[in-house]
């Protein structure tokens, strides 16, 4: 899969490769990368939530990041995630949630099974022209499809300049969730919020979590070492990040729109 649309300066050839990259690092990626804040998940599922009792689809599901976060709030959550390792991660993590494999141009669910399909970091991948079909398909009437995009918040001076010392050649700097083909005939209008977030690192800890990128995870092993490199380095030499932990700063994107 992967969606070229929402990468207006990646190849599909290369999106396709970045989008099939995370197995190899799913314990990393487990253990590193963050969860979602609450106000975001709850803001995705307001326009279900006088369901009483909704049933809510993690898709792409990953290790169980977002699938966490929703149990919070919703007791009968099915997640779906089409790479085995992330899988069993997410499995091991969760026991007892219903994990399942597949992937958004086929999902393995019943027509009108579910309330709410939630993406936690993983929409632009998929070829939204399978993909919006089915996630209509298995969304009962006045369903809500919503994804939610936690993004380093590069309007802090120190972040900014992480973010250039960690792109590269093939990095997604063009990417934005309003670059997703959604709506008609498929869904209704759109709607975007933006939360507060935030992550308690150390430098080993953030060139870990960049070391989960799928830019840094599809580059030659040497090029890949040089980069994360460049980024300790950074980080040591940066007041706000030298001085053992510190927070990291995260824009959680959300945005949603109701089955049409």
């Amino acid at each position: 899969m992967g969606g070229p649309s929402a990468f207006p300066g990646i190849n599909p050839e290369s999106a396709a490769r970045r989008a099939s990259s995370f197995g190899d690092q799913a314990e990393a990626y487990a253990r590193e990368r963050p969860d979602y804040p609450d106000a975001a998940v709850l803001w995705a599922l307001e326009p279900v939530a006088a369901h009483g009792a909704p049933r809510v689809l993690d898709l792409g599901a990953g290790t169980g990041k977002l699938t966490e976060v929703l149990l919070r709030h919703v007791a009968d959550v099915v997640a779906v995630e089409p790479d085995p390792a992330m899988l069993r991660q997410l499995r091991g993590r969760l026991r007892g949630v219903e994990a399942l494999p597949g992937s958004a141009e086929r999902i393995p669910l019943p027509d009108s099974s579910v309330d709410a399909v939630l993406v936690g970091q993983a929409m632009h991948w998929f070829d939204l022209d399978r993909a919006a079909p089915e996630m209509a398909r298995v969304l009962a009437p006045g369903g809500v499809l919503a994804g939610l995009w936690n993004l380093d918040d590069d309007q802090v001076p120190w972040v900014n300049g992480m973010k250039q010392v960690s792109s590269s050649a093939v990095s997604r700097t063009q990417w934005r969730p309003d670059a997703l083909a959604l709506g008609e005939p498929w869904f209704g209008a759109v709607e975007q919020a933006w939360f507060p977030h935030s992550q308690r690192r150390t430098i080993e800890s953030m060139v870990a979590t960049i070391s989960t990128h799928s830019h840094v995870l599809t580059l030659p092993e040497g090029d890949r070492a040089e980069l994360l490199g460049r980024v300790a380095d950074y980080l040591r030499s940066t007041p706000e990040t030298s001085g053992g932990e510190f927070e990291l700063p995260i824009t959680t994107v959300v945005v949603r729109t109701p089955r049409a």
